[in-house]
């Protein structure tokens, strides 16, 4: 049943099926859980009675998985709230405007090579080109390498990159496994996250640092915790409870990967989608981004995460209205969660719309996307939130009509 329906839809229909109740029970494999229904009780545990409900569930780890434990994403109690201390001051508004201009560099990349799909007159499988767009950002600004994979499928970083994320059968066990057996079992049979593609990440990463400290500096995520490790061996006070250690860099940049990849890569394709099957909503983005670029000259920062249409388009495809200023007085606080709630709400959701938004936003301005004949319905895959075979459509540059 696992894999007739994908797990998400299984929760929504026991979620539809419990009507009435604040709550309902239900096993994740061995695991019994809570499906919490009520938005006052979600915004309860995640923010009033948040000392009692910290904890994220925990992973098995074996000897091999030391970086794993220091990723923000799975770590808990003291811990967790040291790392998380050390990583909030990198990704303020002002880190994001700071790193805006090398996501920018990887926006018009995706443009130029949009323009050769429409020279070619090819249909364009939006979500690889998307993820390809991703990769080069996060290449660029967690890893400080620039990889081009816009450009060049063969490029390794990619490669690895899809290898990580890769959803199979083999990877899906071993998740399970990791999620439910006991540490000295893991241990005992070898099962653990550290995959070669993820070895290859932590190379990559262990050799950035080695030259930052050299003196190279490009203003990214790297160089931004690597100046709060100088902060601390600079501090005449006390040594630092929690230290920022090679490890702790690697974790995170590599989290950065996981997380942030394919999620905002599928999402930028989900929009782009529906709004090439409702043509009237996309020529309202355009004309309120035209507005923006004809009051300030160009795009910053400031004016696409402002933009309120853009940002509500990004809320719901269907009806964006609902996601608009004016109206958000009529969305039930506790409900519309993309991004968590409370102290452990998603700490890179400035750059995850960042990077998005620049991108959808310079892509709109230039081309009039449509779905491609044959490809009009949107298939779901049943073992995660992305499509069963790519999304295709046709990007026509707006450029011919002048």
């Amino acid at each position: 049943m696992l894999f007739k329906y994908m797990l998400m839809f299984l929760f929504t229909q026991t979620y539809h099926e419990n009507e009435g109740n604040n709550f309902v029970g239900a096993y994740e494999i061995f695991k019994p859980s809570l499906i919490v229904r009520d938005p006052g009780l979600v915004k309860r545990i995640m923010i009033q009675d948040f000392d009692h409900f910290s904890e994220r569930r925990t992973f098995g780890n074996s000897k091999k998985d030391e970086c794993f434990r220091e990723m923000l994403f799975l770590i808990n109690g003291s811990h967790w709230k040291g790392v998380r201390s050390i990583m909030s001051p990198t990704f303020t508004s002002g880190r994001m405007r700071q790193m805006y201009h090398l996501v920018e560099e990887k926006a018009d990349a995706l443009i130029e090579r949009l323009q050769r799909h429409c020279q070619e007159k090819s249909f364009v499988k939006t979500k690889t080109i998307y993820a390809r767009y991703v990769m080069d950002v996060i290449g660029t600004c967690a890893f400080g390498i620039e990889c081009n994979s816009i450009n060049n499928e063969e490029e390794e970083f990619c490669k690895k990159a899809s290898e990580l994320n890769a959803i199979s059968a083999r990877g899906i066990l071993r998740g399970i496994a990791l999620l439910t057996l006991p540490n000295s079992v893991l241990n005992a049979i070898g099962i653990s996250f550290t995959t070669p593609p993820f070895l290859f990440f932590q190379r990559v990463v262990e050799e950035t640092i080695k030259n930052r400290e050299m003196g190279v500096k490009r203003g990214d995520f790297l160089d931004l915790l690597l100046e709060q490790r100088e902060e601390q061996s600079n501090s005449n006070t006390k040594t630092p409870k929690y230290p920022i250690k090679d490890s702790t860099i690697v974790a995170q940049s590599v989290l950065f990967l996981i997380v942030g990849h394919e999620t905002t890569a599928g999402t930028m394709a989900f929009v782009s989608y529906y709004l090439a099957r409702n043509p009237h909503l996309q020529h309202r983005l355009r004309q309120e981004l035209r507005d923006i670029v004809e009051e300030h000259g160009t795009l910053t920062y400031q004016t696409i995460m402002e933009a309120p249409f853009l940002d509500a388009i990004f809320s719901d495809q269907f009806l964006p209205d609902r996601f608009l200023p004016e109206n958000n007085h009529n969305v039930i606080s506790g409900t519309y969660l993309p991004f968590g709630l409370g102290p452990r709400n998603c700490i890179g959701m400035r750059f995850a719309f960042m990077e998005a938004k620049l991108a959808l936003a310079k892509v709109i301005l230039k081309f009039e996307m449509s779905l491609a004949p044959g490809h009009e319905e949107l298939k779901l895959s049943v073992v995660a939130m992305k499509p069963t075979d790519d999304i295709m459509l046709v990007f026509k540059s707006l450029e011919d009509e002048q």
